[in-house]
């Protein structure tokens, strides 16, 4: 049974009202109540820094949290760190760099550890780059603010956990729509989805179900039936044209059906 996936948009409140890292809480719980948290610093340059944080804030919840701190790709293939998975009721990746994280974890023992883990209910959370790392195809830079244009936002692979979607998070805060609309420009087939600050989106994808939690938005952009698109055509800044999209605007209790790509009421 596949675990769901807790994707926050980055500076989620920690200590006021922390509903999202309480959510997080709650369903480690339901999968694991008596194992740890373990939590990835990989994407931080400060891991032990965002460690002591997240440790603290978890802590309010009665859940115990291990720290990961793999910051290379030898590291990722030492048989502990994919134990700790084993062991754990779920995992939260930090904020940073995605590309750090796909670039050190990709590929290795603990990224086939995690899928398999994930793939036997472990809840598998993120923020900021923590959140976009999970996507198929991974935003991993763009000019924010922008007309949407061609070469405007950079591309990697991501580690795969929700392959039909493109990520970016931050949202609203950072006018991040211009780039979000040629990632799926250049890939209509994905779901776009921007995740605004102190927002998640609970993805249960057994369910075929999206859910919206926090005090923002998340923005879903769908290309699939888009009938006129030249992000092949442009030439390198040249602005894109992209109809017939679909874009929603999904704020808390609201959601997502994946399989029919239409918006629902979760709950009020």
């Amino acid at each position: 049974m596949i675990g769901p996936l807790v994707i926050v948009g980055g500076h989620e409140d920690k200590f006021g009202h922390p509903e999202i890292l309480e959510r997080i809480a709650t369903l480690a719980h339901q999968h694991q109540p008596n194992f740890p948290l373990a939590v990835v610093t990989t994407a931080s340059h400060q891991g032990s820094l965002s460690f002591s944080t997240y440790h603290n804030a978890f802590r309010q919840f009665g859940l115990e949290v291990f720290p990961l701190p793999i910051e290379s790709r030898q590291e990722a293939e030492l048989p502990y760190t994919s134990q700790i998975l084993a062991q754990s009721s779920g995992v939260f990746f930090t904020g940073g760099d995605q590309l750090r994280i796909t670039s050190v974890l990709g590929g290795t023992p603990f990224h086939h550890a995690l899928m398999e883990s994930w793939n036997r209910g472990l809840v598998v959370a993120g923020t900021s780059a923590g959140a976009s790392m999970m996507s198929g195809t991974m935003i991993v830079g763009g000019d924010a603010e922008q007309t949407p244009a061609r070469n405007t936002v950079s591309m990697a692979r991501g580690m795969g956990l929700w392959e039909d979607a493109v990520i970016d998070q931050h949202f609203s805060q950072r006018g991040r729509i211009g780039r979000l609309l040629a990632a799926v420009a250049q890939n209509p087939q994905t779901l776009g989805i921007g995740i605004d600050e102190n927002t998640a989106a609970i993805v249960e994808l057994k369910n075929h179900r999206l859910t919206v939690w926090g005090e923002g938005t998340v923005l879903v952009v769908d290309g699939q039936k888009t009938t006129m698109n030249n992000a092949s055509e442009a030439q390198p800044g040249e602005p894109l044209t992209l109809t017939h999209i679909n874009v929603h605007v999904l704020s808390r209790g609201y959601g997502l059906n994946l399989e029919q790509r239409e918006p629902i009421r979760v709950f009020s």
